[in-house]
C-alpha cells in the first residue's frame, strides 16, 4: 500500500507539471499556422498574377499581329488598276491607324484601349502595329490596386507572288 501510496505521489505530480507545461505552450502553433498561410497565399498571389501577366502580353501580341495583317490587307485598289503589270499593291497607309482602331474593338478591346493602339510606322507594303491591353492583377490587388497596362507589337506586309 506505500508502494501504491508513492506511485500516486509521484504520477499526480508528473501529471500535474504536464498540465502547467501543457498551458504555457498553447497557442503556440496557431502563430507559425497563421505566419504559413500567409506566405502560402502572398506566393499564389505571384504565381497567379504573374500567369496573368504573361497570358495577357501574349493576347496583345496575338492582337497586334491580327491587327497589322487587317490593316496590310486595305491596299490602294484604284492605284493597283492603274499601274504596270508586275508592280507590287501599295497599303492605304491614310486608313492604317482607323484599320487597327476598328480590329481593336472588334477583338474585344475596349474604348480605351483601342484608342491608344494603332500604327506605328507605315510604309507603302509594310505596317507596323502597337496594340494596348489594360487588366487588373487578381489576388495582387490587396498590395497593388491599379490596373496594368501591356503592349503587343507586330508588323505585316503586303507581299505578292506571280501571277497565276
Amino acid at each position: 500500500m506505500a508502494n501504491s501510496r508513492v506511485l500516486a505521489s509521484v504520477r499526480d505530480r508528473v501529471v500535474g507539471r504536464l498540465r502547467v507545461r501543457g498551458r504555457a505552450d498553447r497557442g503556440s502553433g496557431a502563430a507559425a499556422v497563421l505566419i504559413f498561410a500567409l506566405l502560402f497565399m502572398s506566393l499564389a498571389a505571384f504565381v497567379v498574377d504573374g500567369g496573368l501577366s504573361i497570358s495577357k502580353r501574349e493576347r496583345a501580341a496575338d492582337i497586334a499581329e491580327q491587327a497589322a495583317r487587317y490593316a496590310a490587307e486595305d491596299i490602294d485598289v484604284e492605284a493597283l488598276r492603274t499601274a504596270p503589270a508586275g508592280t507590287p499593291p501599295v497599303i492605304n497607309t491614310d486608313k492604317c491607324t482607323a484599320d487597327v482602331v476598328d480590329f481593336a474593338k472588334k477583338s474585344g478591346l475596349d474604348d480605351v484601349d483601342a484608342g491608344n493602339s494603332g500604327c506605328t510606322l507605315t510604309e507603302p507594303d509594310r505596317v507596323e502595329v502597337s496594340i494596348q491591353l489594360t487588366y487588373r492583377p487578381m489576388l495582387t490587388g490587396f498590395f497593388y490596386d491599379k490596373p496594368i497596362v501591356v503592349h503587343g507589337t507586330a508588323a505585316a506586309e503586303s507581299v505578292t507572288g506571280p501571277a497565276n
